[in-house]
């Protein structure tokens, strides 16, 4: 009954937070409103069972994702008043967009049925020396192994053509040259100064100190109390 109550609890709060996600004005609103469905989508892995993925979630999306999202929206300086000007232009676009991917949800809705085994491995006890971790492992490194490796290099190649995309070159940029630096030879002159003797005996001196301003005496020709009536 607790689980029960658990399980309608975080799923509502799932849901309500998905559709802020969406429908929030701030962007900024819009991560954290993310961040909470992100946790309550944790706590139903955890309702059942799969403490593994759960854990997951929170430290891979909301630890990494997440607070990247909040830190690339309070950084960019994006002008929604601009953004705003052409949503009427391609709202038709976007209403058939949604319209084709609606219909392909009911389609799949409409066609998917539970297997035939699904009852009895639900029934089916677990055993108690392996673990969720162990048993999703066993699963992604054993039967799906090449799937995973072909996913991780599919992830490596999008990540350097995101660098390559927005690497720019910048004429007039002055850069450091480690190896230049460190196989110089003749450059550099150690000189013993003594100590309290300063940078003078070296020959360099600090220009001199602009002298003040006096201010300036100006002489008013004023008439006394002496004067011709």
């Amino acid at each position: 009954m607790i689980a029960a109550l658990a399980f309608y609890l975080f799923a509502a709060i799932l849901i309500a937070s998905a559709v802020m996600v969406v429908t929030a004005r701030n962007p900024v609103h819009s991560v954290l409103f993310l961040i909470l469905a992100f946790f309550n989508a944790a706590a139903l892995f955890l309702i059942a069972g799969a403490e593994f993925l759960a854990m997951t979630l929170v430290i891979v999306y909301v630890g990494a994702v997440a607070v990247l999202f909040l830190f690339v929206v309070m950084m960019l300086d994006i002008d929604f008043a601009r953004l705003r000007e052409g949503f009427q232009r391609y709202a038709p676009v976007g209403a058939v967009i949604g319209g084709i991917l609606f219909l392909e949800l009911l389609l799949v809705v409409g066609s998917w049925s539970f297997a035939d085994q699904a009852e009895d491995l639900r029934l089916a006890p677990i055993t108690g020396d392996v673990t969720n971790a162990q048993a999703l492992g066993r699963v992604i490194y054993t039967d799906y192994v090449y799937l995973f490796q072909t996913a991780g290099l599919i992830l490596l190649v999008a990540m350097i053509g995101a660098i390559v995309l927005t690497h720019r070159q910048r004429p007039g940029t002055r850069r450091q040259n480690i190896a230049a630096q460190v196989n110089r030879s003749g450059s550099v002159l150690l000189e013993k100064v003594p100590s309290g003797a300063g940078i003078a005996t070296l020959g360099i001196r600090r220009p001199p100190e602009p002298e003040a301003e006096k201010p300036k005496v100006t002489h008013e020709a004023g008439h006394g109390h002496g004067g011709h009536h």
